[in-house]
């Protein structure tokens, strides 16, 4: 399963997403289990995070990052430093 990641987005294909208007998540420093049951796009406004998808390499995110998890994927959430994010299901 595949992480699609995007970490320089443009200004206009955020605003074509509609970025600005995604509900936002907050997390403080913490490690969680995690399975998505949907696609989750999310662009990563603060913070340090290490996503480790079982049988993948991690990958860290952070400000500026535009990322997309995959529907079925089962991973660990590492954050290292609060994180803020803009997100969408489905």
């Amino acid at each position: 399963m595949d992480i699609r990641i995007d970490r320089s987005p443009s200004p206009a294909s955020l605003a074509a997403l509609g970025v600005r208007q995604w509900p936002t998540w907050e997390s403080e420093v913490c490690s969680f289990a995690w399975e998505y049951d949907a696609d989750e796009t999310c662009f990563f406004l603060e913070g340090d995070v290490v996503v480790r998808p079982e049988g993948g390499e991690p990958v860290t995110l952070g400000p500026g990052v535009l990322v997309t998890f995959p529907a079925g994927l089962k991973c660990t959430w590492e954050v290292r430093r609060p994180v803020r994010k803009h997100y969408r299901m489905g």
